[in-house]
C-alpha cells in the first residue's frame, strides 16, 4: 500500500512538473504580438530590394517575430535623415552617404549592418557608335549626371588614372530619363548594370559599359547598404539579429530562385514590366554576393578604400575609422 501510494504521488508530481514546464515555455511566435519595425528604402522598389520583399512574402520576418513596414523616402528626404529623425529602425542607403553623414559636424547615429550587393555594379555607359571604350575617350565629350561633388571626383579620378584631361569633359545635368539624348547631345551617363543598363539593352540599344570597380579599385564600394539606428543596436540587439536573419533568408532565396523573386517583386510594383524584372533579377541574383552563406558581410578594406578616396578628393575633411561605420556582428548565427 505504501509503495502504491508512493507511485501515485510520484506520478502526480511528474504530471505537475510537466504541466509547469509547458506553462513556462514561451508562447509560440504566432501567438506573440509581433514587433513593429519600419524599413526605409533608399529609392523606389527595385531588384536590389527583392530579398526584402521575398522575406516578407515568405513569412520570414513573421517567423522572427517582426511585423515589417516598408517605407519609400520622399523626393526631398533620405533614409539616413529619416532614421536620424526616429522615423524607422532600419533603412537602405549607400556607403558614400553614410560616410558623408559620419563626417558631418552633427553625426547621424546610424551604422551599416549589411550590404545588399558585395560589389559596385554601376558604371559609365555610352552608345557603341561613340567608340568610348576607356576614360581617355571622355575627352571632348558631354557627360550628363546629378552634378554632385562626389560624381565629379569619380570622373576626374578615372580620367586622371587613364592620363586623360578632365577639363576636356563637359558636365551637364541629367533630365532623369535614362536614355534621353544619349548618343546625341549627350555622350556618357552613369548606369547601374542590373537596372538602367539592362532596360536599355532590352530596348535594343547597342551600348558600351565601363564598370567603376574595374577603373579604380577604390570605387568598388558598397551600394546599397542596410543601416540600423544606433538606438536599436544598443537597446535591442536581438531585434537587429532577427531582422537580418529574415532578410538574409530572403536574399538567399532570391539568389536560388531569381524568377520567383521577380514575380514576388512584381506583385509589389505591378507597374514595372515583368519581363524586365525577370531579366534584371537574373543579373542581380548573381551579384548579391560571391558566397550566399556570407550574404551581407562587409570588409574593412572596402570602407577604408572609399574613405581614402573621399578624403583625397576633399569630399570629406577627416578620416573616418571603418569600425565606426559598419559591423558584421549581427549577421553571425547563434550570438
Amino acid at each position: 500500500m505504501t509503495g502504491l501510494l508512493f507511485l501515485m504521488v510520484l506520478s502526480l508530481v511528474m504530471i505537475g512538473c510537466t504541466n509547469q514546464a509547458k506553462s513556462s515555455k514561451p508562447a509560440e511566435k504566432k501567438d506573440q504580438p509581433l514587433t513593429q519595425v519600419s524599413l526605409i528604402l533608399d529609392y523606389l522598389p527595385n531588384t536590389n530590394h527583392t530579398g526584402i520583399y521575398v522575406a516578407e512574402e515568405k513569412g520570414y520576418y513573421q517567423e522572427q517575430g517582426i511585423k515589417l513596414t516598408i517605407v519609400e523616402p520622399g523626393d526631398d528626404t533620405t533614409s539616413i535623415g529619416l532614421l536620424g529623425a526616429n522615423k524607422g529602425e532600419f533603412g537602405l542607403s549607400y556607403q558614400e552617404d553614410l560616410t558623408y553623414a559620419a563626417a558631418s559636424k552633427q553625426r547621424i547615429p546610424v551604422t551599416a549592418v549589411a550590404t545588399v550587393l558585395e560589389h559596385n555594379t554601376s558604371g559609365f555607359v555610352s552608345m557603341k557608335s561613340s567608340h568610348i571604350t576607356r576614360p581617355k575617350d571622355f575627352e571632348g565629350k558631354v557627360y550628363a549626371g546629378w552634378q554632385s561633388p562626389s560624381e565629379e571626383a569619380v570622373l576626374k579620378a578615372v580620367m586622371t588614372n587613364d592620363q586623360a584631361d578632365y577639363q576636356q569633359l563637359k558636365l551637364v545635368g541629367s533630365s532623369g530619363n535614362a536614355m534621353a539624348g544619349l548618343g546625341k547631345e549627350v555622350d556618357i551617363k552613369w548606369f547601374f548594370e542590373g537596372w538602367d543598363y539592362t532596360q536599355a539593352v532590352m530596348d535594343g540599344y547597342q551600348l558600351d559599359f565601363l564598370p567603376l570597380r574595374k577603373l579604380d579599385k577604390r570605387l568598388d564600394y558598397y551600394t546599397p547598404i542596410i543601416l540600423a539606428t544606433d538606438k536599436v543596436i544598443k537597446e535591442d540587439p536581438d531585434l537587429v539579429r532577427r531582422f537580418l536573419k529574415a532578410t538574409k533568408q530572403g536574399y538567399q532565396y532570391a539568389i536560388d530562385h531569381p524568377e520567383e523573386g521577380a514575380n514576388i517583386l512584381h506583385k509589389k510594383v505591378p507597374e514595372y514590366d515583368l519581363a524586365f524584372l525577370k531579366k534584371s533579377q537574373a543579373f542581380v541574383s548573381k551579384h548579391y554576393t560571391d558566397d550566399p552563406s556570407k550574404w551581407g558581410e562587409m570588409k574593412q578594406e572596402v570602407w577604408d578604400n572609399y574613405t581614402d578616396f573621399m578624403l583625397e578628393n576633399q569630399l570629406i575633411t577627416k578620416k573616418i575609422p571603418a569600425k565606426t561605420l559598419y559591423t558584421n556582428e549581427f549577421l553571425s548565427e547563434g550570438k
